[in-house]
């Protein structure tokens, strides 16, 4: 009898206790701790193996660590973008609502005399990269969720080994999780050249490292703190086309120049500190002005700031909207709030257009199932939805009343807006919302419409599979 009872004890006893764990976290919204619990319980071994894995977030034990790191960030390199702030007070709505919002949630305010390039080929922003590492004289600071050691990433690579051989003081900030295919043997090299490198990780103890829920997924390159660049393409073959597995790579990235490069800067300085302990000092680091047209904002948002920033912005966009909404996301899997102020939205008037991938890259088809499963209560409200069929599609855009715009690295999903580090630029211009709805336009000539009477041939068993996948929706 034991024989059979005692591994049942202990199964039954493990999930009690991870059940007991869920409902001790405080930083988890209701919905994810549910769908954990139904996880734990449920999926026999492999829930309790993710949450083991995937749910242990520790943010609390964080949080003090990182509120740290940015005030002392603020203290060494905030002078010069504050200097440039402009008073959101002449602004109309949305923009007056968002610019204070976002100052609010990340103490960045909008900065003026900035020059913006936004970009929608990936071999056009690839090519800017290099060319702004060649240009550089003093420092190059790059902060990447994915690099791929393939040939795309190891000629960017050789790059920086080669500015290095210049003297050049160069940093690399890599997720621990998203470049797992780094190895010593591609590092090496780097490290043998002088430049600094280090992983964006968890935390430093066994129970910390246990946990791979929380991610750097930004993107960053500052050189000589005058030229960034951020948005959704990470360094690899298949952001260029170069895997015909994936095909066609549609993403965007933004080219800053002017002050809000501190504030860029500002984001890597923190995350650097955050991982090595190391403070940026350099008096090199302190941008010129760009004397650009350009009114930026650089917000950045992650799991340690309370209200999650991307979360509460993506939100009161939205809700803000009084004429049009573009949103563009890899991943959708919106929280109930921001699945509801789209049909909010919509069925007060507003034109609400959203353009989803097809098909994806880097995670099973759950993923799209998930998100297809709010798809009639959003068609239902007025909601318009596109399918990208070109290829993949990785930009993360959102573009409110042809006035205000967002790019950077956060979906419209619950791991963006709630679990990872991400960052991303907002204009205040009209200029860089036309640029995107011209993009958006195209991407909706590769897309596919999703219709109600689309939706009605969906077979039930596919259907059973989003609607069961949408239980997990907090989590993925």
């Amino acid at each position: 009898m034991w024989t059979y009872l005692l591994p049942a004890v202990l199964v039954h006893g493990t999930e009690l206790l991870l059940v007991r764990w869920v409902l001790t976290q405080t930083d988890r919204s209701p919905a994810a701790s549910v769908a954990w619990i139904l996880a734990i319980v449920f999926v026999p071994f492999l829930g309790p193996l993710a949450f083991l894995v995937f749910g242990m977030t520790r943010v609390d034990s964080r949080r003090r660590k990182r509120i740290d790191a940015d005030r002392e960030m603020r203290r060494l390199l905030g002078g010069t973008a504050e200097s440039h702030v402009v008073d959101p007070e002449a602004f109309e709505r949305p923009c007056r609502q968002l610019a204070r919002l976002a100052e609010g949630l990340t103490g960045n305010g909008v900065t003026a005399g900035n020059r913006v390039e936004i970009i929608s080929d990936t071999n056009r922003t690839l090519g800017l990269i290099h060319q702004a590492v060649e240009a550089a004289e003093d420092t190059l600071n790059l902060e990447y969720y994915i690099w791929e050691p393939d040939q795309t990433g190891r000629r960017l690579r050789d790059a920086l080994i080669h500015r290095a051989g210049d003297g050049l003081r160069i940093r690399f900030l890599y997720d621990a999780f998203g470049s797992m295919l780094l190895r010593r043997r591609f590092l090496a090299p780097m490290r043998e050249a002088g430049i600094e490198v280090a992983a964006f990780s968890p935390g430093n103890s066994f129970r910390d490292r246990w946990s791979i829920n929380l991610r750097s997924h930004r993107k960053i390159v500052v050189a000589d703190g005058r030229v960034g660049f951020t948005g959704g393409m990470n360094i690899g073959d298949e952001y260029h086309g170069k895997r015909k597995k994936f095909g066609f790579w549609r993403d965007t990235h933004a080219k800053l120049e002017g002050p809000a490069v501190a504030q860029l800067q500002r984001v890597f300085a923190d995350d650097w500190f955050y991982s090595t302990g190391q403070r940026l000092e350099d008096p090199d680091e302190v941008p010129p002005v760009a004397g650009g047209p350009s009114l930026t904002q650089v917000i950045a948002g992650g799991p340690t700031r309370e209200p999650r920033p991307f979360h509460t912005l993506m939100f009161t966009a939205v809700a803000e909207a009084r004429d049009e909404v573009l949103l563009t996301t890899s991943y959708f899997i919106p929280t109930e709030p921001l699945a509801m102020v789209l049909c909010a939205a919509a069925l007060r008037g507003v034109r609400v257009r959203v353009l989803v991938p097809g098909r994806t890259a880097h995670l099973y088809p759950v993923t799209i199932w998930a998100g297809r499963s709010y798809y009639r209560q959003l068609l239902a409200s007025g909601v318009e939805i596109y399918e990208y069929d070109r290829g993949i599609l990785h930009a993360k855009t959102l573009v409110v009343d042809g006035q205000w715009s967002l790019v950077g690295t956060p979906n419209y999903d619950n791991r963006s807006v709630s679990l990872n580090f991400e960052v991303a630029a907002a204009f205040f211009e009209p200029d860089e919302a036309a640029v995107l709805r011209e993009q958006f336009e195209a991407d909706v000539l590769d897309s596919t419409p999703v219709t109600a009477a689309s939706r009605e041939d969906v077979r039930p068993l596919m259907r059973a599979a989003e609607n069961f996948t949408r239980l997990f929706a907090p989590v993925m």
